[in-house]
């Protein structure tokens, strides 16, 4: 037995509820060393001494290239659960508590492993309608002026004795005229890149929180956008800029002109007096950015007056404006308390209201429940990358790349991941895979069929590459019908099966040197397979049954999938 592999950490993904009944356990072992897996559990507060423990037999619920992960969800009939592991690899047996290997049991129920409390405070929880979800991810200057047309001028406005830029004519006047679009991909959200005042194109450099950009349009227009994508069951998802602002804004230019006596000194990270807009952009700030982008101060998201201030924009869009949730930018660099305040304001005024946090490595310190409902899911897209577009890694190496997508959250936060292969800030996936549309199809079919909410980047669906920022932010083309197509087969499949939307995950084959990889979706006795064929050969789907019918296929013959071929069957 491989002791040294073996894992398991309290109140964490390891050991988490679901709801007030239903608790998760896993436990970590080296792959294919265990042979059984029980967990053992008990009342903590039993009043027998020793206490009276119940066995639930494990099962291996994921597998990496170094391990196996057991799992049970426990129906409990307590609150207060202490527990331990009976681990046996079929020659011998050991006891797992206190992160220590045990012959014998003990009195002392304090050193066994604790859950507390199920407390229904501390369950994570995710709004109901993200299951259904498909977003489609607007960056607003490169979309759309009008229907099905976008000017390509570059424009500047006024406001407030400020200058705003606009670069391809993108307005939102043009997302109103083009939801129709939307709505026939089957998209059923829309996540727009920044919309507030700003001073450059891509208006990541905010100089006011409380209104639309001019060059993108009025408040009023940004009213009728959200009224009209409720009357079509859209919901509206905005980008919150809060790490930093513009060097315009007015509180930075306050202490521009006053130095240390402004009164908004602790409003901003790291400041050097006299703070200097530096007029090079190769000259480092002396304050701190984003980055080392001068024209964006970090704001001091500790300090009470910028929390509430914040807290007023948060406020401000939902009930004037209603819309459905934020997706927060660098959400990374920004402290915990903030979010933990950002969230209770938010959830106070609309609780199903989806907050997605950028965040491109694991973000388990912000999915515990108590900041975000989600994040960014970039490792899908690298995983994606590596495996059909690059072919670094075989079968089992993309299988275990999905484990680790699988465990490294509770399970309904896993449904709220923001699935994403582009977004505007790297080179579009089609353009990774070198223009090949069967690697591109492949890497969309494993999209829209895992866990998460997919998220389509404008253009993805007509075909658009770049790998540059000018490129991959080009203007929106409306003429590939095939690709649209395409998309809108996937998404209509996906938001009709409740195995897709709502199921289980569970890897089928994916065996070592091969290019095969096949998973079920499982809801209930709903049934979906997919088979995903990333080689150049033709491969046997051996295991596929008459029970299941194909439902969606591209080099599929009977049980033969050809090289990047796709097959997507339901249980009859």
């Amino acid at each position: 037995m491989k002791c040294e592999a073996i894992l398991h950490i309290p109140l964490s993904n390891y050991a988490y509820g679901v709801d007030e009944t239903h608790v998760v356990f896993r436990l970590r072992t080296a792959r294919g060393d265990i042979k059984t897996c029980t967990l053992h559990y008990g009342d903590r507060s039993c009043r027998r001494t020793p206490v009276i423990f119940s066995a639930a037999p494990m099962r291996i619920m994921a597998s990496d290239d170094l391990f196996d992960y057991y799992e049970i969800k426990l129906n409990s009939p307590y609150t207060r659960i202490c527990y331990y592991f009976e681990i046996s690899d079929g020659k011998n047996t050991c006891l797992y508590y206190a992160e220590a290997f045990h012959s014998e049991l003990t009195d002392e129920r304090s050193e066994y492993y604790q859950f507390p409390f199920n407390r229904r405070e501390d369950i994570a929880r995710v709004p109901a309608w993200v299951n259904d979800a498909v977003v489609y991810n607007i960056f607003p200057d490169s979309f759309a002026t009008g229907r099905r047309f976008i000017s390509r001028k570059g424009t500047q406005c006024l406001f407030d004795g400020q200058v705003t830029a606009g670069k391809n004519g993108g307005t939102i006047r043009g997302i109103i005229e083009n939801l129709d679009y939307i709505m026939d991909l089957g998209a059923n959200c829309i996540y727009l890149n920044p919309i507030f005042v700003a001073g450059e194109y891509h208006k990541y450099d905010l100089l006011d929180y409380f209104h639309i950009d001019p060059c993108f349009g009025t408040d009023e227009d940004f009213r009728e956008l959200v009224e009209t994508c409720h009357r079509n069951r859209i919901k509206v998802i905005i980008d919150g800029v809060f790490n930093h602002c513009g060097w315009n804004f007015f509180a930075f230019d306050d202490i521009i002109k006053n130095g240390e006596k402004s009164k908004y000194k602790d409003w901003f990270y790291g400041l050097t007096f006299p703070v200097i807009r530096p007029d090079n952009m190769e000259d480092y700030p002396n304050y701190a950015c984003f980055g080392y982008e001068r024209k964006m101060p970090k704001m001091n998201t500790a300090n009470l007056e910028v929390i509430d201030f914040f807290r007023k924009v948060c406020r401000y869009w939902l009930e004037k404006f209603d819309i459905d949730g934020w997706r927060l930018d660098a959400a990374n660099e920004i402290n915990f308390d903030f979010w933990r305040i950002f969230r209770k304001t938010a959830k106070s005024i609309k609780p199903d209201c989806l907050l997605i946090g950028e965040v491109w490595e694991s973000a388990y310190p912000w999915l515990r429940g108590d900041q975000f409902d989600s994040s960014m899911n970039y490792d899908l897209r690298k995983n994606c990358r590596d495996f059909f577009a690059a072919g670094k890694i075989d079968a089992q190496g993309f299988e275990g790349r999905v484990t680790q997508m699988l465990i490294r959250y509770p399970e309904q936060m896993l449904c709220a991941q923001l699935n994403v292969l582009d977004t505007h800030d790297v080179p579009r996936f089609l353009t990774l895979c070198r223009g090949d549309f069967l690697k591109f199809r492949l890497a969309v079919v494993f999209q829209m069929t895992f866990i998460g909410i997919p998220s389509v980047f404008y253009g993805d669906e007509q075909g658009l590459q770049g790998r540059m920022e000018d490129e991959y932010r080009q203007v929106m083309q409306w003429e590939n019908k095939t690709i649209f197509d395409f998309y809108k087969k996937l998404i209509g499949l996906r938001r009709s099966n409740i195995a897709l939307e709502q199921g289980d995950f569970r890897t089928i084959s994916a065996e070592k040197g091969a290019r095969l990889y096949v998973f079920e979706r499982r809801y209930k006795k709903q049934s979906v397979l997919v088979a995903l064929n990333a080689g150049k050969r033709k491969e046997v789907i051996s295991f596929l049954s008459e029970d299941y019918k194909c439902v969606l296929q591209e080099g599929v013959n009977g049980k033969e999938i050809h090289p990047w071929g796709f097959g997507i069957f339901e249980k009859r």
